[in-house]
């Protein structure tokens, strides 16, 4: 009840991606390759936010099973402004020096410059959808950790829509409008995502859930409860960062293996591989909601009953995945039947690796699920930093330096190190340091936010 209508909304979401990919994709592998590396930017801008509200989520979970409607209140308070925050960095980056990070995506590869010119000018239209990006993805995570999960997937139904509809209209001119190719799918994204947030506020305004804030909430902060949540999101923020900075230097380091072929088959295989990932969205707020509304009850025990078959149903969801996973190889030619021989043949091998490896991803998923679920981030701290520092990165460098393998064997052989993680993650959670009460830890009352 919980998994499928987040992972329906991840489907949309990544539906409207691959939509994106499959009409700038009959322009060509540079446009194609120029969209998908400053897509690689937005991804972790995407990854910062999410951080974020994984951070003040967990507070807002567990809040939410003890009924604190003011530690609610706080917890979406952390959410808006570190989101904001975040924001601010998007627009420097996308605005102000979009060549200088966009040219590291593409060291080594021999067309370089092209690709680089056409990433500039749609990396600067996307600075424009940061705002309704961070405020929809504010609001929709704490309608999730409610339990409203079905509020987002019709915002997000009604959002694909509306971005189809403009990119078939703006990318190749129909209906008497210009035929923009890369700027119109930019235009397309900002539309859509402006009614995303519209949608969402509007419905915040109109039922007022109980995390719902005012101008005024705003200026009653609880630091005490707010350096809890930074100590707790600090380690996820270290954590994440990490991944996303190994996940961004080895797709530099892919996208050197060759020209815009090497670029547009790894970024289709990954449009394609986002149709199946949606797994991980739904095996993680499922696993955060019924642990964390159990922990914030006080049920310790029913907690510890809840990680071993939700640990279970996810390695079984996991190799369900995977089949799914080898199916959507069937789609590639059809999308991309525009990208040149050696890009699908690329795409359709990282599709086939990365459904293989879904039982692994979704149950090492689940592991940080139910250690964040408790307030124990420091699980995910220590297993990204040693296995992305120890293995991943000087792995990598090592075979781009000293091998001539192709990106696909590159990425294939460097996430064996995911069994490292569950190793490690299996013998931390028998620690049981997650099986906390944090509600009951941290008790917000408005008396209390107000003296603040």
């Amino acid at each position: 009840m919980i998994a499928l209508p987040v992972m329906a909304q991840m489907l949309i979401q990544n539906l409207v991606s691959l939509i994106d990919n499959f009409m700038v994709s009959g322009l060509g592998d540079i446009k194609m390759s120029g969209v998908n590396i400053s897509g690689q930017l937005l991804f972790v801008f995407m990854v910062f936010m999410n951080t974020v509200c994984m951070s003040g989520g967990i507070f807002l979970t567990q809040f939410a099973g003890a009924k604190n409607k003011e530690g609610m209140k706080q917890s979406f308070c952390f959410k808006l402004l570190f989101c904001f925050f975040a924001l601010l960095l998007f627009l420097f980056v996308c605005m102000v020096v979009p060549r200088t990070f966009l040219s590291l995506m593409v060291m080594g590869n021999s067309q370089a410059e092209e690709i680089i010119d056409v990433a500039a000018e749609y990396m600067f239209l996307m600075g424009f959808i940061g705002l309704p990006m961070a405020l929809s993805s504010v609001i929709s995570s704490s309608l999730r950790e409610i339990g409203k999960v079905k509020v987002p997937l019709v915002i997000s139904v009604i959002a694909t829509c509306v971005n189809t509809f403009f990119n078939w209209v703006l990318i190749y001119g129909n209906l008497g409008a210009p035929r923009l190719e890369v700027r119109g799918a930019a235009y397309a994204t900002i539309i859509a995502r402006c009614i995303e947030m519209l949608l969402f506020v509007i419905y915040v305004m109109k039922n007022k859930p109980p995390f719902s804030i005012g101008i005024t909430d705003l200026l009653h902060i609880n630091f005490k409860l707010f350096r809890e949540i930074l100590k707790k999101g600090s380690m996820i923020f270290v954590s994440e960062m990490m991944w996303v900075l190994s996940e961004t230097i080895t797709t530099a380091l892919y996208n050197g293996r060759g020209g815009a072929d090497v670029v547009s088959g790894m970024a289709a295989g990954f449009a394609i591989a986002n149709l199946f990932f949606v797994a991980f969205g739904g095996i993680n707020t499922a696993t955060s909601i019924i642990i964390g509304q159990t922990l914030g009850q006080g049920k310790l025990d029913e907690a510890r009953s809840q990680k071993t078959w939700l640990l279970n149903a996810a390695f079984l969801f996991g190799c369900f995945m995977s089949l799914f996973g080898l199916a959507t190889m069937l789609l590639v030619p059809v999308v991309f039947g525009n990208l040149s021989e050696s890009a699908r043949g690329i795409t359709n091998m990282m599709v086939l690796v990365m459904s293989v490896f879904m039982p692994v991803w979704v149950y090492v998923n689940a592991q940080f699920s139910v250690s964040r679920a408790g307030g124990d981030t420091v699980m995910g701290m220590l297993i990204d930093l040693s296995a992305n520092l120890g293995l991943v990165l000087p792995g990598m460098f090592i075979m781009a330096n000293l091998t001539n393998f192709g990106p696909v064997l590159m990425y294939t052989i460097i996430k064996f190190s995911d069994f490292l993680k569950i190793l490690i993650a299996h013998f931390w959670l028998k620690k049981e340091k997650w099986v906390k009460n944090l509600a009951e830890d941290n008790k917000v009352s408005g008396a209390e936010a107000a003296a603040v």
